[in-house]
């Protein structure tokens, strides 16, 4: 059960290595700067975090929770969970071997060997990379790390709303969150509960939740598009699917032009370089998907920052 004791503890055994994670800004703007009929706009500024991502605090929990063998740390992953824990590892001293799918940019292939890590390229899609890093696993008995679908890794995610609440004195009205897994989802909806509303935001050509909502169950769906590489989960976890089921009332779908659109504004207009994962929140609000009332407060969380950045010009 991930809840707000849960994120509290994860909050607590994060701090025990305070050189590690940062304080990511909350920056409030209006909502007519940014061309939304709303009071206010929060952007949680996550892709500012240890190793471009959210996922940083996840991935650092789920080495600290438990004894790492000498064999290190593996997991699979699009690139961004990958680089976290590489990161986490090299600040722990640990072994870590990293499993990406042939669609993960060359960017974060790089970040990932910078960080120190052993970097196994393999398979179409995230779904095969995962086959292939639980076959390793298995010869070499590594703490497995999972990118969105283990309880350390949605309670860190979770902390990420405890520290937004606290910046700002409050819950937002609203919290819109970008939805690949699932575990992002899942933390934030964990902390929220019932106190704000949290509205999930896919791409259209990679449709987990909404898929599982339609079947009543999580089931796979093909993924392809603009944000395939951070967003390119086949299945809604299990974590993430139950939360998302108590906390979570809407799931919105966004085509790859307003995904795209609202990254090149945003870096544009405020000067912020987020990969495409990072632009739905905003691409909801521009495109009408998500209307909110007048006077609302709406919080976009900036998830992710690993991609390449000459891809803005």
């Amino acid at each position: 059960m991930i809840d707000r004791a849960a994120i509290a503890a994860a909050r607590r055994q994060l701090a025990t290595q305070p050189d590690f994670l940062r304080t990511t800004p909350l920056m409030r703007v209006s909502g007519r700067s940014l061309g939304v009929d709303c009071g206010e706009v929060w952007l949680k500024l996550e892709h500012l975090q240890v190793g471009g991502s959210f996922k940083a605090r996840g991935m650092l929990y789920r080495l600290l929770a438990n004894p790492v063998p000498d064999s290190g740390v593996i997991i699979a992953s699009g690139g961004n969970a990958g680089i976290a824990v590489a990161a986490a590892a090299q600040a722990l001293g640990v072994r870590c071997e990293v499993f990406v799918p042939e669609v993960s940019p060359e960017a974060k292939r790089a970040r990932l060997r910078t960080l120190g890590a052993e970097v196994v390229v393999t398979g179409a899609a995230y779904s095969e990379a995962f086959e292939a890093c639980v076959a390793r696993q298995k010869t070499t008995g590594a703490l497995q790390a999972h990118a969105y679908d283990q309880p350390e890794v949605v309670a860190g995610a979770g902390t990420l709303a405890l520290e937004m609440e606290e910046q700002g004195g409050r819950l937002p009205d609203s919290v819109l969150v970008s939805v690949g897994g699932g575990g992002l989802i899942g933390g934030v909806a964990a902390w929220v509960e019932s106190r704000a509303h949290v509205v999930a935001l896919e791409p259209e050509r990679a449709p987990t939740l909404h898929a599982a909502r339609a079947a009543g169950q999580p089931v796979d769906v093909a993924v392809s598009g603009v944000a395939a590489d951070s967003l390119g989960a086949r299945r809604i976890g299990a974590i993430g699917w139950e939360i998302s089921q108590r906390h979570v009332h809407d799931a919105l779908l966004l085509p790859d032009e307003a995904i795209r659109a609202a990254q090149l504004w945003l870096w544009k207009e405020l000067k912020l370089a987020v990969e495409p994962a990072a632009a739905l929140g905003l691409a909801a609000l521009q495109t009408g998907a998500y209307k909110p009332q007048p006077q609302e407060t709406v919080a976009l969380i900036l998830c992710g920052a690993n991609f390449d950045p000459a891809s803005l010009a």
